[in-house]
């Protein structure tokens, strides 16, 4: 029986680690061709190892137009074609109301929504000429709740969600799909101050943190467990599937419940 992404090709930006690394796989399982693009040299040759001819990784910060354009040429000119971008890559921000800075403001803006910018200005006109394809955004039940992230991190994400809704306005004659994807709390590198500062941790305190981590965000959901990554993955085949072909300009909350109403008093 095929995959429910048999033939098709994706571009996933942020994939050697968290929601990224475990949506490369489903997809790959799926019956998907994926391109890797990350900052993680080691991590993106070891899984393009793995998972053999299905993936190609190609080294990209995707603050940088040049290297996300890059990525989404190497899935043309390595495959053939382009049916899938998923514009994961993200991270922590810093600056708060009195403490944020120019140097602050711009990281924030060129990681979390710059990268979802230029992701669809090289993804479209190739998904345009196919007559079909999905591109799909990381936002965050942030973008909608105050407390939920830090300032800039929050304000970046309601961008996100904005620049979905416009971009699959204009897309979507062309038979090209723009939603996005509000995880709540998942257990990922991200709570540690990003995959590059997780990675500094020794084996032991990753463990111990990452267990301690999905303890208590478990608590904060009707479902009195935690979001895994392979949960938003999930989302994300349903909305790169022809399953979810009819499906544009929306956001998927993908949050256990959360934020219907707060945490919980479950002990």
């Amino acid at each position: 029986m095929s995959g429910r992404l048999e033939g098709k090709v994706a571009v996933i930006t942020g994939g050697t680690s968290g929601i990224g690394e475990a949506t490369v796989e489903l997809f790959v399982a799926e019956g998907a061709k994926v391109v890797i693009a990350a900052r993680n040299a080691e991590k993106g040759e070891a899984m393009s190892k793995a998972l053999g001819g299905a993936v190609t990784f190609v080294q990209a910060d995707v603050r940088l137009e040049g290297d996300i354009q890059r990525a989404i040429d190497t899935a043309v000119s390595t495959y053939g074609r382009l049916d899938c971008l998923f514009n994961n890559a993200g991270g922590p921000t810093l600056g708060e109301v009195e403490t944020v800075t120019p140097e602050h403001f711009s990281y924030a803006m060129e990681l979390l929504v710059g990268s979802i910018v230029f992701g669809i200005k090289h993804a479209a006109p190739i998904m345009r000429a196919q007559g079909k394809g999905a591109i799909i955004n990381n936002s965050s039940v942030a973008a909608a709740r105050t407390h939920m992230g830090g300032y800039l991190y929050s304000m970046a994400k309601a961008a996100v969600v904005q620049a979905t809704k416009l971009a699959g306005m204009e897309l979507g004659q062309y038979g090209v799909t723009v939603n996005s994807i509000a995880p709540g709390g998942v257990a990922t590198p991200i709570f540690f101050g990003g995959s590059a500062a997780a990675a500094r941790l020794e084996s032991g305190q990753a463990d111990a943190k990452l267990e301690k981590l999905t303890r208590n965000l478990g608590k904060a959901t009707p479902l009195r467990r935690s979001g895994l990554p392979h949960d938003i993955a999930a989302a994300a085949l349903f909305l790169a599937s022809d399953e979810g072909a009819y499906i544009n300009c929306h956001d998927l909350v993908v949050d256990g419940g959360m934020t219907a109403g707060g945490r919980t008093n479950y002990e």
